[in-house]
C-alpha cells in the first residue's frame, strides 16, 4: 500500500498543474490567469529540482512541456478544452509504462510476489487497459462537457474506477492466495 501512495505521489506531483489550472479557473473564470498560473506552477517544479540538484524525470519534463503547450493552445484559442485532454496524453503515457511486464511487482508484498506472482503479472495489463481507456474517456468527456462538468465527473471517474480495480485486485489476489497457501499447507501435512 505504502507503495501505492508513493507512486501516487509522483502521478499528482505531474497533474499538480492541471489541477491547479482547474481550481483557479472555477474560482476565477479566468483562462488567462488559470493557464498563466498553471505555466508557472509547472516551470516552478522544475525549478524547485533544479534548486535541491536533484535529478529531473522525463514524466517531469514531459508534464512541463505539456502545460506550456496546453497552455498556449488554451491562450490562443480561449478554449479550455486544450489543456483539460493533457490529463489524456498523461493516462496514455502512464498505461505504456505499465505494459512493461512485472512493473507492479515492487508495489507488492513479498507474500504475494511469492503466492501468485501471475496473477499480478496479469493485473499489471489490466491497469495498463484502465488507463488507456481513462485516455479515451478524459477526451470525450473534454469534447463533450464544460469545465465544471468534466471537472466534477473525471474527478468521480478518476476515483471510482481506480479504487474499483484496486478491490478487485486485491480481493482476487487474496483470495487466490489463500487457497494457493491452504493447498501448499495441505501437500505438506499428506506428506
Amino acid at each position: 500500500m505504502k507503495g501505492l501512495f508513493h507512486a501516487g505521489k509522483f502521478l499528482a506531483l505531474d497533474m499538480a498543474s492541471t489541477i491547479f489550472f482547474l481550481a483557479i479557473f472555477l474560482a476565477t473564470r479566468s483562462i488567462a490567469l488559470s493557464v498563466a498560473l498553471g505555466v508557472a506552477l509547472g516551470v516552478g517544479q522544475i525549478g524547485w529540482e533544479f534548486a535541491r540538484k536533484r535529478p529531473i524525470d522525463a514524466m517531469q519534463w514531459m508534464s512541463l512541456f505539456l502545460v506550456i503547450a496546453s497552455g498556449a493552445a488554451t491562450l490562443l484559442t480561449k478554449d479550455p478544452r486544450f489543456v483539460m485532454m493533457k490529463a489524456s496524453v498523461i493516462y496514455v503515457i502512464v498505461g505504456i509504462v505499465m505494459l512493461k511486464p512485472g512493473w507492479m511487482n515492487r508495489y507488492l508484498p513479498p507474500i504475494a510476489i511469492e503466492k501468485v506472482p501471475d496473477l499480478a503479472y496479469g493485473f499489471g495489463f489490466v491497469w495498463a487497459g484502465l488507463m488507456f481507456l481513462s485516455a479515451v474517456v478524459n477526451l470525450a468527456a473534454a469534447n463533450m462537457m464544460g469545465v465544471v462538468a468534466w471537472s466534477a465527473f473525471m474527478s468521480a471517474y478518476a476515483i471510482v474506477s481506480k479504487l474499483g480495480l484496486f478491490v478487485i485486485q486485491y480481493g482476487t489476489m487474496r483470495f487466490i492466495g489463500r487457497r494457493r497457501w491452504a493447498a501448499q499447507q495441505a501437500t505438506l501435512v499428506a506428506a
